[in-house]
Formats: structure tokens, sequence, C-alpha cells
């Protein structure tokens, strides 16, 4: 399961703890903010395998739901183990973000909105970073489902608050979901399997759904975001009314622990907290949301924001670029202690990154061609001299987790597979997928012999230096980027595409002309990327869906369309326990791979980090995160030693 967040829009460091902060697909997050990964990703995974489905009756209200069996903490729990109960509540955090915003509303699919939006709303349920796919209530101080799923009712707390003292109500909850689906077809696709939703009780709403026996359907509305239906529906200062369909400047109104302080468009959105924030002493939220102030400022690309970061007008960064990480980090505040450089271990999830050709465009639909354009891909020479050998190949769409195919498929896996034969390569039950070696120049010109041969096969052949088809059309191909660090990767890759006789043009636009092409379905091939948790499920169809390809704002990228492919997706939704999701997943892995729909890039076992020694964290984090900043807090001693920012 992953939490939904628009796949167009670059991810941003929140409050709460979603199995993965960066919805559907993280394709402008990882262009934006480097090569390698974008971000604190935070994810959850896998637990030991444990029974599939709760035995509590319809009529049971529980407080927390998990797919994993039942919820670590107990009713009543005091907090969460990872946090400091007792962390300071003050300072100023400054974070940055690449490119610029116009609109504090980020429901339609237009524009660009702000970062750090989420920080002024709640849900009806929020998750721990110690746990795999496991909610607790934050508005819903209650949840009920029935033994088949078909439903989910949400009882909501009684002292829930907007920040201008109304309550949050059932009403609330009902045109909030209406209007997700409603204005955001990331959403409406999202939901599609929510029939609706009603008002059922005092503080209660009950979602029901079009279908049976799908375990991730409660919690996917327990992640839903709540508005307030009072004040989206009336006017502003000027007595205009509001439009929750239309961008808006206007300071909207939140439930969470932030209020927006001030708005510059286009340059910084500054955040403070609630001094009596409704939820601020529920267990979910003890020793959590410690800074009095957050701030993002924007930066017109990844060059200007490193140097900003050097120049202490920013406090923290994810460091993805393997390059700057090696270089970048040599001046004179690291070597006093001043600047701190740590690295967190990934364990929450898996990422595919890579080369994405678009397969709308009908000089990708053959997989030979697919196959050859992996096969010019140097990465070992890459690795070596762009990367400083920091990074392995990847070679699965649920890297290093138990959800990774390898070898030849077995028991359930297997089982699953034949149960679909006739619509997948039969090469998945004889050859395991990899990726071609490139370690030596013989490795490297027997790749582009296979390619060339592969091409050949496809019905192309080289004129004049240029690799035609049988009309004698060019086989041209656009790698569109958004940020510079991608341009001498897109470059380090063009001469071997030029030998096979491909024209291959780098083309790097802005945030927002990238963002349009992506909506538009306008590229020949992208740098970009899927994160999975794991917990997968409903999500996959986003991905990989034959629905989902043509649809606007989807994270099928690629533009699969493949029945073999939905029939798997399908059986991953309905996995009914730990056993049948990952022998389903390692199956839809596998046939994934099979097709060649990617070049597949490269992955890296942590999270790079930089920031100004000025804050602490738990002695012990939490196993799935680092719980940047949800759990930091302000170290007035270390920010004495370190000198006041500037």
């Amino acid at each position: 399961m992953i939490r939904l967040r628009r796949p167009d829009r670059p991810a941003a460091s929140g409050r709460r703890p979603p199995a993965w902060n960066g919805t559907l697909a993280r394709s402008l997050a990882v262009a934006l903010l480097g090569i390698g990964l974008a971000g604190p990703v935070l994810a959850q995974e896998a637990a030991p395998a444990a029974p599939s489905a709760s035995t509590a009756s319809a009529g049971e209200w529980k407080h927390g739901l998990s797919l994993m069996g039942e919820p670590k903490y107990p009713a009543g729990f005091k907090h969460f183990d990872y946090v400091n109960p007792d962390a300071p509540k003050t300072g100023l955090l400054r974070l940055a973000i690449d490119g610029t915003f116009d609109s504090l509303n980020d429901i339609p699919p237009r524009g660009l909105d702000a970062a750090g939006l989420t920080q002024i709303y709640d849900t009806l349920m929020t998750s721990s970073f110690d746990e795999v796919a496991t909610q607790y209530g934050l508005i819903a101080e209650g949840v009920r489902y029935p033994a088949d799923y078909s439903s989910v009712t949400y009882r909501l707390r009684p002292e829930a608050r907007w920040h201008d003292g109304q309550p949050i109500t059932a009403e609330d909850v009902v045109w909030s979901f209406e209007q997700l689906v409603k204005n955001d077809p990331s959403r409406a696709y999202y939901y599609s399997h929510v029939k609706g939703a009603a008002v059922s009780g005092e503080r209660e709403v009950t979602f029901t759904f079009d279908q049976a026996g799908n375990r991730e359907l409660p919690q996917i509305v327990g992640e839903m975001r709540v508005m307030p239906k009072h004040w989206w529906t009336g006017t502003d200062a000027n007595g205009k009314a509001r439009d929750i369909s239309q961008g808006t400047l206007e300071v909207p109104l939140g439930s969470g622990p932030y209020k927006i302080k001030q708005v510059q468009p286009g340059r910084s959105i500054t955040y403070e907290r609630v001094p009596d924030y409704w939820a601020k002493d529920l267990p979910v939220n003890i020793g959590t949301d410690n800074f009095a102030e957050l701030r993002y400022e924007y930066f017109r690309d990844s060059t200007v924001r490193l140097e900003a970061f050097k120049g202490d007008q920013y406090d923290f960064r994810v460091e993805s670029s393997a390059k700057d990480w090696a270089t970048a980090y040599n001046f004179p505040a690291v070597k006093e202690g001043k600047v701190v450089l740590e690295e967190f271990p990934d364990r929450a999830f898996g990422l595919m990154q890579a080369f994405i050709p678009n397969l709308r465009r009908e000089k990708f639909q053959d997989q030979r061609v697919r196959r050859a354009l992996n096969l010019a891909l140097d990465f070992d020479g890459m690795n070596r001299t762009l990367f400083f050998g920091q990074y392995k190949r990847t070679s699965s769409y649920f890297q290093n987790t138990e959800l990774a195919s390898s070898g030849l498929p077995q028991g359930l896996e297997l089982e699953l597979l034949e149960s679909v034969q006739d619509k997948i390569p039969a090469s998945v039950f004889t050859t395991p997928y990899t990726n071609p070696e490139g370690w030596s120049e013989g490795l490297r010109r027997g790749n582009l012999r296979e390619a060339t041969n592969l091409l050949k096969q496809a019905g192309y052949e080289v004129k004049d230096g240029k690799l035609v088809n049988a009309k004698g059309e060019p086989f041209t191909m656009e790698i569109l980027i958004a940020d510079p660090a991608f341009e001498r990767v897109a470059l380090f890759y063009k001469p071997s595409l030029e030998r096979l006789g491909i024209t291959v043009n780098v083309r790097q636009v802005d945030a927002s002309q990238y963002i349009n092409r992506l909506r538009a379905r306008d590229y020949d091939m992208i740098i970009s990327s899927w994160g999975q948790s794991l917990s997968p499920g409903n999500e996959q169809r986003d991905f990989w869906g034959s629905a989902a390809a043509d649809r606007d704002g989807s994270g099928n990228h690629a533009g699969i369309k493949d029945p073999g492919i939905d029939a798997l997706i399908e059986k991953v939704i309905y996995a009914k326990n730990r056993e049948e999701l990952v022998a389903a997943t390692k199956a839809l892995d596998r046939v994934l791979l099979a097709h060649d729909y990617v070049v597949p890039a490269w992955h890296y076992p942590n999270t790079r980090t930089a920031r100004w020694n000025r804050f602490s964290h738990p002695e012990t984090l939490p196993k799935y995160s680092f719980g940047f900043p949800t759990i930091w807090w302000w170290d007035a001693e270390k920010a004495a030693k370190t000198g006041a920012a500037r």
C-alpha cells in the first residue's frame, strides 16, 4: 500500500509516517532532486507472516488496523516507542525545494502547489514508523468493518476541531471524499472501488465498496485527508465564493498541527505550530511535530540549492548525487563539525529507478527494441566514471525486499504464474531476468552487437550511419530531463545509442514544462522511478494497469497495457495472507521484467543526509524510517555551538 500523492508533484518532508509518502510514483521527485533516491521515503517493511483477516465482527470498534495481524500498540497506549515524549517544542527548521509554486490548493491537477501543505490537515487514521501496513486513529477514534471487507465505518473523535474552533464533522468527511474524487483524476482512480460515503450515525461515516475481499480498502480510506466543508463552500475576504476545483493563494483553513504563517508566492512558505492543536495530546502525536516553525525555500535548480546549503541558507538536505556526496562536502563547516553527514539505512521500501521509454509511441512497442536499449547502457562505465562506484544495478521492481523475484519461480509463485500461463511470456518459466554485464570492453562490444541484431530482427537497419525502419524513417529519441544532474547521465548514455545508429537528443526543461509534458505523455524517454512499500496493493493498478496507461496523471509512465500484468495485479490486491502477497508480487515483478519495459538504472542502500548541527533525534530510531522531521527537534545546546543561522 502506498499513500496517495500526486505523481507529478515533488515530494516534500511531511509529518505523517505514510506507507510511502510519495504516492503513486516519484517521477518528478527523482527528476528534480537528483540522481538516485530523491528523499527520505518513509515506507514500511514486511513483518513475519500473520493471519490476514481480522477476527473482529462488524460491530466491534477497533483503535487500529493492520494488514499484518494485530497492531503492535494496544488501545490506550501512551505514545509510540520511538519518540521522545519530552522533546522541546521550539526552533525553526528550514527546508529547500527546487522549482516554484503558484497555489495553496493541491487538489486540482493544475498548477504547482506549495510544499508542506499536508502539515495543515489531519487524516482519519495515521501510521507508525515501526510497523508494516498499520494505522491508528487520528480524527477517527474507532473503526470497524465486516468480515468480507465490503465496507468500513469510522467514528470521529468529539474533540476534533478545525483551526477556527468548529468541530470536524461526518459531513466534512463525506464532502471531502466527494470533492477529492470529483476534482482530482488520480484520487478518483485511487478510490475507484469506493462506491460512496454516507453519514451513518452520530459522528460516524460509512464507506461502501464495490467488491468484497479487498483487504486494503479500509486502510486506503483511512489515509484520506479531511477538509472543512464550511470554509470551502464559503466566501473569501472580498465576498467571492471559494472554489476547491481551482488553484488559490488564499491561506486555507486546516486542522493539523501547523498552519500557514507566511507566503511569498513562488519563493517560500512558512508554517507555524498551532499551540492549541486539538490532537496534540493524542498518543499518536506525543513527541512529534516538535518545531515551532517550518520554512520551505525554493531554488531554481539543484546546483544553486547545494550552494545555498553550504551557505547555511537552509538546514537539512538529502544528497541524491553520488558525485556530490563524494566531492562537494569538504567545505570548512563539515571539517569543523558544524555540518553533520550521516547515512540512514533504507529498510522500508523497494525502488525501480529506470530509463523509461514511452510505449504509447510505436517505435518502443517491440520488446526487442527495448532490450536493445538496455544492452546499450554501459552501467559499469557510468558507475565508475560518474558515481564513484557507489551504486549497484537494479534488477527488480521491488529491489532489496523479500518481494523481489530471483532465480526461477517455485512453489506458490509458480502456481500463480501457471494460472495465467497463456497471458505471460514463456521465458518466465525458463530464464531468470538479468541485466547485461559490461565490466570489460569485450563485453560492451558484445552487448552492442547483440543490440544491433535485435534491432535488425525488429525491422531496422543502418543506412549512412542512421538506424532506419522499413519505410526509411530514422529512429530518433529524445531523453527528457528536468534537472541538470541528470544531464551528465543522459549524455553518458547517448554515445552508445548513437553507435547503434539512433539519433539522440537530450532535452532539459524547467519544472513547469516537465510537468506539462509528463501529463500530456509528450516524451520518448524519461528518467524516473516507482517506489514500493512492502505491502503492495491497489496502487499497482496505477503503476502498470492497462486502464491507467492513457489516464492523465497516472503513474503508468511507460504506457503498459498487458492482460497478464493486469491479471497478476489482481492477485496481489486480493491476496488473502502474507504468503500469497509475497508470491503474487514476485510473480508480478518477474513478468514486468520479462517484458523489458524499462532500462533499469541503479540503487543505493542508504539515504545520504547532510544537516547543520542544530538538531537531535531519539537515540534509537524506528526500524522503518529515520523519522525526519516528524520526531526530530531543535537542540539549543548544539545550535549554540554551531552558531546562529544566517
